[in-house]
């Protein structure tokens, strides 16, 4: 039987991996991957203009404008797209007809017309030759009001120690009163918020798949009648337990090629990226990075992701196990959708839990929802993380995850020897009930 079921695996695993659809789709799926984490450069190879300078004329008629705004401008700049960058440059030598002219020809640049105002100390007026950027031009007007309060404080009869305390950042000290937590666990709030959903995303995808894959191709060898042929020569655990092995081995080869693909648009991005946007969303990379290190997540990774992998692996195990017996009790696609549709619900639900975790506090309600089987792969290592749950609660998901599965190979095998070959809806949960009542 175990020389038939290896056969099995093996007809099943070359009917999903040597075909031309799965070369066309991961080949897509790597391009896509790779180019969506290169499109400032893909864009720029293209005649984009990411690093392209806006140059801001300035004919600044107060005569002591100018110097204040360049410094605002360049100080607004480097904390938006980092040090290094020179994404404006200002020009004040131009008369306000030379620069209206200039910005004809050129398209993106700007020009600002600068007046003193009694009432608002300065009036200004921004002259385009079409539409700004929002960014540019949020920049250009944060720019401005904080020259206009330079300038008003500048004025004033406030002597230079009060002047310095105006100027001067306020200086904070975080306290967290609860002793069990510290200012670290706000960080890593925000990256559960905001990472974790995405790595967790390919898990939640592959399930969906996984689901559908192995309960689509039971479907298909019961309704061309293939079927009966198969359970002539092998038994039907060896049939179920053959699309169980073989849907896994593919899903966890699927995983293993989005990780490397992830990992070569990543390697590529650090490699050749370039310009302002590249700078900017490296720049940004490395700060996730960094607040990941001080939060200590680094160090809580070495237990996090054993246990992470164990549980998805035989949650892995109960989604197809389930997906086989549905997809027995079915005679047509159209049924089966049917059926599958609350696992996908209860996956759906896991994924949002576990997006939305922080916002629970660690109340028992979300503690209780980490122990139940199928949603208990991704809540539990949100939480885990969140230092809601501990290690001794992932190891209980564990264990119930086991018992869960071993419930639907007892049970549902007997579901399975009967639904097989059934080929009629009519008296179906009657039957199943009573295999499943039978030693």
């Amino acid at each position: 039987m175990k020389n038939k079921m290896m056969f099995l695996t093996k007809v099943s695993l070359k009917r999903k991996i040597k075909t031309k659809w799965f070369m066309v789709a991961n080949l897509l799926l790597a391009i896509g991957i790779i180019a969506a984490m290169n499109i400032d450069t893909i864009i720029t190879a293209f005649g984009g203009d990411f690093d392209d300078t806006t140059q801001i004329y300035v004919v600044d008629n107060t005569g002591y404008t100018y110097d204040t705004l360049n410094d605002q401008i360049i100080t607004l700049d480097k904390s938006i797209n980092g040090d290094d960058s020179t994404s404006y440059k200002l020009i004040k030598d131009k008369t306000e007809k030379e620069a209206t002219k200039l910005i004809k020809e050129e398209g993106n640049s700007i020009l600002l017309v600068i007046n003193s105002d009694e009432t608002s100390v300065l009036n200004v007026k921004v002259v385009s030759n079409s539409f700004i950027d929002t960014v540019e031009y949020q920049v250009i007007t944060t720019a401005l009001n904080n020259t206009k309060t330079s300038i008003a404080l500048a004025t004033t009869t406030a002597s230079q120690e009060e002047l310095a305390k105006l100027y001067s950042s306020i200086k904070l000290e975080r306290v967290v009163l609860d002793d069990k937590k510290d200012s670290a666990d706000e960080s890593m709030e925000m990256i559960m918020t905001t990472v974790f959903p995405m790595i967790i995303l390919p898990f939640f995808m592959l399930t969906i798949f996984l689901v559908q894959m192995i309960g689509t191709e039971i479907n298909d060898e019961k309704t061309t009648r293939g079927m009966e042929i198969i359970i002539s020569n092998v038994s039907p655990k060896a049939h179920l337990m053959s699309k169980i092995l073989a849907g896994n081995i593919f899903v966890i080869l699927q995983g293993l090629l989005l990780l490397m693909f992830s990992g070569i648009g990543l390697g590529i991005r650090f490699l050749i990226g370039s310009g302002s946007v590249a700078t900017g969303m490296g720049a940004s990379i490395s700060d996730i990075i960094s607040k990941i290190l001080s939060t200590g997540l680094a160090d809580k990774l070495i237990y996090v992701l054993p246990l992470t992998l164990v549980l998805m692996l035989i949650t892995f195990l109960a989604y197809s196990l389930l997906a086989g017996i549905l997809a027995s009790m079915t005679t047509n696609a159209e049924d089966f959708n049917q059926l599958q549709t609350p696992i996908i619900l209860i996956s759906l639900a896991g994924y949002y839990l576990s997006m939305m975790a922080g916002m629970f506090n660690g109340a028992l309600f979300i503690r209780v929802l980490s122990y139940v089987p199928l949603i208990s792969a991704i809540l539990s290592p949100s939480l885990l993380v969140l230092g809601q749950i501990g290690i001794i609660d992932v190891i209980a998901s564990i264990l119930i995850m086991i018992v869960f599965n071993y419930a639907l190979i007892k049970y549902g095998l007997k579901i399975y020897k009967i639904g097989i070959l059934n080929y009629s809806s009519k008296d179906l949960w009657k039957r199943m009930f009573k295999a499943i009542k039978e030693k």
